[in-house]
């Protein structure tokens, strides 16, 4: 049964306050996983590390989403949500505290994996309460508005992570997360009312269950494509700025502000889009994608061809977020009612693992021949597949 405050909330057509509590959340997370793209040169300095190396700062602390999210998630069906979140916080912070001491490389890299444990529970869980407490129509709006916390984190926490990063030290960035990590479990505190729907409690067997299950394990698949062709470029993108288009560091801080601008314009259009029917709008989404990727490719020399291109990059790299998100939980409604908490924690792990997957695949072509300036190009590879995947989706569901 829904809670009563948030069919009222819902029925005015306010935005629940309990929803805000959830975006403020996910700014600092999107914070930490997407401002170690501007830092990568300043830790790979500071540490004597390649950048390739550093990166798999990025590999690893996704790969702690995508393990440790899902397995969490089941564990952890029985506690009461709010409880569960409060929770999820406090390994947020204390994983940041860990990094921000870090005496070395590899505490840093534990410190990551453990935030990347309290992100994939936190999202997976997140984005099934978001949906939840609006209409069954407004959900991925609702979604939408979730992660936006994630694409404003873009717009403001990335460009000033990385500038503290560059003038204070990166050790100051993530206290600093810290200190967002404490400002978000006061938000829940605050404004998550005590009887969030739970629903079914769940096992580790069900994830299995979800993973059987064909239509949904094709979305699975479309979104690890899909983020792996985007993070093969963004993870490298200050490498890829400052080497072939010459920008410097505090105009490289300035496009990762319009990126991040960008990103939030297209999680809002991507929302709204996939609202009715999310896998038609998500095969547009990854066709322009592709497209905008190989055109960066071309556009990486000349100062001004790569600030509009990397603005419409930044329009579609995360606009399908939204969407895949909906259409995974409709999917397990659909097929196997009762698993959409495990079918969400499985596509956010489905997420990372194409974020760990680009971020490698990125730094083995960074150390070939091929070079940086490759990136752009081989991420449209994995985006076209994606693509292909998601018409052929489109086609089974029709």
């Amino acid at each position: 049964m829904e809670n009563s405050a948030i069919t009222q909330t819902s029925k005015a057509g306010k935005i629940p306050s309990a929803l805000w509590a959830l975006t403020i959340s996910a700014f600092g997370i999107g914070t930490t996983e997407l401002v170690i793209v501007g830092l990568l040169p300043t830790i790979a300095r500071d540490l004597n590390t390649s950048i390739s190396y550093t990166g798999l700062l990025v590999t690893l602390y996704a790969m702690g989403v995508a393990l440790g999210g899902p397995i969490l998630t089941a564990l952890t069906g029985k506690i009461a949500r709010k409880k569960l979140l409060l929770g999820v916080m406090i390994l947020f912070i204390t994983g940041h505290v860990l990094a921000a001491l870090a005496p070395g490389f590899f505490v840093l890299v534990l410190a990551r994996i453990l935030s990347g444990f309290a992100h994939g529970v936190f999202f997976a869980v997140g984005a099934t309460i978001a949906g939840s407490l609006v209409s069954a129509d407004k959900r991925a709006t609702a979604i939408s508005i979730m992660f936006a916390g994630l694409t404003l984190a873009m717009v403001t926490g990335v460009p000033l992570g990385t500038f503290i990063g560059q003038h204070f030290g990166w050790r100051a960035t993530f206290a600093g997360v810290a200190l967002l990590g404490v400002i978000g479990f006061i938000a829940n505190f605050l404004l998550l009312p005590p009887d969030i729907p739970m629903g079914q409690p769940l096992k580790l067997k069900d994830q299995f269950k979800v993973l059987q299950n064909g239509p949904i394990l094709l979305v699975l698949a479309i979104t690890a494509l899909a983020f792996a062709g985007t993070f093969t470029a963004f993870t490298y993108l200050a490498v890829l700025l400052g080497k072939l288009s010459n920008f410097s560091e505090n105009e490289i801080t300035i496009l990762l502000l319009i990126y991040g601008i960008a990103i939030a314009l297209g999680n809002i259009i991507g929302g709204r889009a996939a609202n009715k029917k999310p896998i038609k709008a998500l095969t547009i989404m990854f066709l322009l994608q592709a497209v905008v990727l190989i055109v960066l490719t071309f556009a990486i020399p000349y100062k001004t061809t790569t600030s509009i291109t990397l603005f419409f990059m930044g329009i579609l790299a995360f606009s399908n977020v939204p969407g895949l998100q909906l259409y995974i939980v409709q999917l397990a409604e659909k097929y196997l009612p009762g698993t959409q908490d495990v079918a969400s924690a499985l596509n956010i792990a489905a997420f990372n693992v194409g974020i760990a997957v680009g971020a490698y695949v990125g730094g083995i072509v960074i150390d070939s021949s091929l070079g940086v300036g490759a990136t752009p190009w081989i991420g449209a590879i994995f985006v076209g597949i994606g693509l292909i995947l998601s018409f052929v989706s489109w086609r089974n569901k029709e």
